[in-house]
């Protein structure tokens, strides 16, 4: 299954944000700068229903001690372990407050043993570069725009060769 590679790449990629001096949890994938929420969602695939609903609603689970409070992500980043529906990635593309909150990133190459994976991020998260960043610098992946890649009128994805 490729769910765990997934969950092992965002959980280093955690640590090393701990090293920066951010927030972030143990149990909960988001990272807070600044009083804001960086929340980090992973799937296979997502209904577009409910993608929409998720996006919308903004909601990231935050533990305090035994109990939890909601508080709303400033950003979300979607990580994708097979490629995103075309319908999600229209969805982001074509709003704009959306483009300037959501970043996907299908890492369905990576995990199936190539040195690539590619991205659709317009948000001005510093932590969501970082991710970048950690994914080139620490695990040597080449991470490519989806315009880059074949993302056309139709908003079809095409991998890389």
């Amino acid at each position: 299954m490729k769910m765990p590679r997934v969950w092992e790449i965002l959980n280093k990629f955690k640590d090393f944000c701990k090293f920066r001096g951010w927030k972030t949890s143990e149990n909960e994938d988001w990272v807070e700068v600044d009083d804001k929420y960086h929340n980090f969602l992973w799937a296979r695939d997502v209904h577009s229903s409910s993608f929409r609903s998720i996006i919308s609603n903004r909601k990231c689970a935050v533990r305090e001690g035994l109990s939890y409070h909601v508080v709303e992500a400033s950003y979300i980043a979607w990580l994708f372990s097979e490629t995103p529906p075309e319908t999600c990635v229209k969805t982001v593309y074509e709003n704009p407050d959306y483009i300037r909150r959501i970043a996907l990133y299908d890492l369905s190459p990576l995990l199936a043993g190539k040195r690539h994976c590619t991205k659709l991020n317009f948000t001005s998260s510093t932590v969501f570069h970082e991710f970048e960043s950690f994914l080139q610098n620490e695990l040597k992946v080449q991470v490519e725009p989806f315009s880059n890649v074949g993302l056309n009128e139709d908003f079809t994805i095409a991998e890389l060769a």
